[in-house]
C-alpha cells in the first residue's frame, strides 16, 4: 500500500533548505537527468515506479520544483513541447546534486520513517543503479540502539504498554527487513 506525500521532516544534514519528502524526491529524480515536472509526476502516480512507495500529487510536484528553484538546487535548462503548455526542463545544480547524494546516504532517524523515507531512498538508489548496502548497514546500525532502548523501557500504565509493544515490534521488524535485504 502506498502513502501520499505531505510535509515530511528534512533528513539531509547539509541541505540548503528544510525540505520534505516531495522536494527530496523531485530533486533526486531531476539529479538523475534533466527533466520536467510532468515526467516526475508520472513516476509518483499510484502506477508509477516511485508511486508504488510514495505517491505525490502533481500540484505538490510543481510546488516542490518552485521551492527547489528558489533554493538554487535546480535551474531551468530549456523547454519541451507537450500536449498542453511547453514543459520546462530542470537540471540539478552542483549543490543540488551534492544534497541528494548526502540525503541518499543518510539513514532515517525514526522507525516510523522506514516505510516512506527509507523505501523511497532504496527505490531511488535502485533507479540509479547504485549499491544500497552501505545505507542499509548504516540504517541497521542506527536502529539497533533505538530497539535496545525500547526494549529496556518499563511503562507505568496500560496504554504505554501497548504503545511500547507497537514500537518494539516495528523496530524489530525493521531490523529483520534490513537483514533480509542486505
Amino acid at each position: 500500500m502506498s502513502e501520499r506525500a505531505g510535509d515530511a521532516p528534512s533528513e539531509a544534514p547539509e541541505a540548503a533548505t528544510v525540505m520534505g519528502l516531495p522536494e527530496w524526491t523531485v530533486l533526486a529524480v531531476i539529479s538523475e537527468q534533466p527533466t520536467h515536472g510532468f515526467a516526475v509526476a508520472q513516476l509518483t502516480t499510484p502506477d508509477g515506479e516511485l508511486g508504488r512507495v510514495w505517491q505525490i500529487p502533481r500540484p505538490v510536484i510543481y510546488r516542490a520544483i518552485g521551492r527547489l528553484a528558489e533554493a538554487g538546487l535546480i535551474v531551468p535548462r530549456g523547454t519541451e513541447p507537450g500536449q498542453g503548455p511547453q514543459r520546462t526542463i530542470y537540471a540539478a545544480t552542483g549543490s543540488g546534486t551534492d544534497a541528494v547524494r548526502d540525503w541518499l546516504a543518510t539513514p532515517v532517524e525514526h522507525v516510523r520513517d522506514i516505510r516512506s523515507h527509507l523505501l523511497l531512498k532504496l527505490a531511488l538508489l535502485h533507479r540509479r543503479g547504485s549499491d544500497a548496502s552501505g545505507l542499509i548497514r548504516q540504517q541497521r546500525a542506527a536502529l539497533e540502539p533505538i530497539a535496545r532502548a525500547i526494549g529496556s523501557d518499563s511503562p507505568q500504565d496500560s496504554f504505554e504498554t501497548v504503545l511500547l509493544a507497537w514500537r518494539r515490534a516495528n523496530a524489530t521488524a525493521a531490523i529483520t527487513f534490513l537483514d533480509e535485504i542486505l
